[in-house]
């Protein structure tokens, strides 16, 4: 069946292409790769209308098959989106998501696999996740460094203050803005459940970014 998937997903797409739209969409993404000028509710459509799976390694194949041969940047929003079927979620999907974060390399990818694919399995499987989260939070790769930082978004009062701490810490002197950015948005969705101790925290970190320091205290 997946052949058929795949098929289904390109023609689905290209059906809804808007021509106008598409360059319009690229220039706001910095994407080198082109867009066929579908947006998130045609998208959302489409993915509803495919056809059920139940084997795993055939989910799989149409997720990595989307994501590896994509010509248009709307093939990877469907593979992200089909990654997160909700009955094939485990540890033994980090590989793929590192895929996707490594290869992706930009926010638009980036962020929603930090948030809703690693951060649920830390939620699941800190044992396995934490400590991959601590290695990646030090990793030559920054889309890799700044997923340490925002997977825990949305974890409000189980947030893990620790790891938090450490991924942030161990970038606290980088310059790059995605990872700046990261960390300001991190400690802001945070300071929603914790505002004392995101202030404190910002405080006690003279070196932290202004920019970073303005997105954590941006509503305290």
């Amino acid at each position: 069946m997946s052949p058929k998937v795949i098929a289904a997903v390109r023609d689905g797409l290209r059906a809804a292409a808007d021509p106008v739209k598409a360059p319009e969409m690229q220039a706001y993404m910095k994407s080198d790769m082109p867009f066929l000028g579908v947006q998130k509710p045609a998208r959302v459509a489409l993915v509803r209308s495919l056809p059920r799976i139940d084997d795993r390694d055939e989910w799989l194949d149409v997720v990595r098959t989307l994501w590896r041969e994509a010509t248009y940047r709307e093939e990877r929003y469907v593979a992200l989106t089909l990654s997160g079927d909700r009955r094939f979620q485990s540890v033994a999907l980090m590989p793929l998501f590192d895929e996707m974060i490594v290869t992706g390399a930009w926010w638009d990818y980036v962020d929603e696999v930090a948030a809703r694919r690693v951060g649920p399995l830390l939620r699941s499987d800190p044992d396995v996740i934490r400590p991959l989260m601590l290695k990646w939070s030090t990793d030559a790769d920054l889309w890799r460094r700044r997923t340490s930082i925002i997977c825990q978004l949305g974890f409000k009062a189980a947030t893990d203050v620790d790891l938090l701490t450490a991924c942030i810490d161990a970038n606290v002197d980088d310059r790059d803005f995605f990872l700046r950015k990261g960390i300001g948005w991190a400690l802001r969705e945070f300071a929603k459940t914790e505002p004392g101790w995101v202030r404190a925290f910002v405080e006690a970190r003279p070196g932290l970014s202004p920019l970073s320091r303005r997105e954590a205290l941006k509503h305290l």
